[in-house]
């Protein structure tokens, strides 16, 4: 499966994980987009609150590391799977399932995110 457009787009998001420079952030969405964090929760609806919303709740830089790899690419719907691993005391790691849709300039006009906490080793 070999779609530019994801992998442009999975970089630039890695990116923005580690920069937290808004700048980077708002070049992965579209004006309109659509970010769903967690269930229930209300959606960041728009560029703007999507920034606001990530630095909130921001990484620091180098404090993850993130491995992803494509599941399903139909039309311009594109599913993730990815493992982040938090270097913190203690270090934690993450399940990660995303589903972005694209638009034609690769830009992200919806964002789902699920992730699911592995228990700690004993």
């Amino acid at each position: 499966m070999d779609d530019r457009r994801l992998t442009d787009w999975m970089e630039g998001y890695v990116r923005a994980w580690n920069s937290n420079d808004p700048a980077d952030i708002q070049a992965l969405f579209t004006e309109d987009a659509v970010y769903l964090t967690e269930p229930y929760a209300e959606p960041w609806q728009g560029r703007n609150a999507i920034v606001r919303g990530w630095l909130e709740i921001k990484d620091e830089p180098g404090q993850t590391t993130f491995r992803w790899e494509p599941l399903a690419v139909e039309g311009d719907l594109h599913l993730v799977q990815g493992r982040t691993e938090y270097r913190i005391d203690p270090p934690r790691s993450y399940r990660n399932l995303w589903a972005i849709r694209l638009d034609g300039d690769g830009r992200c006009f919806e964002f789902t995110e699920w992730w699911m906490k592995e228990p700690l080793p004993e």
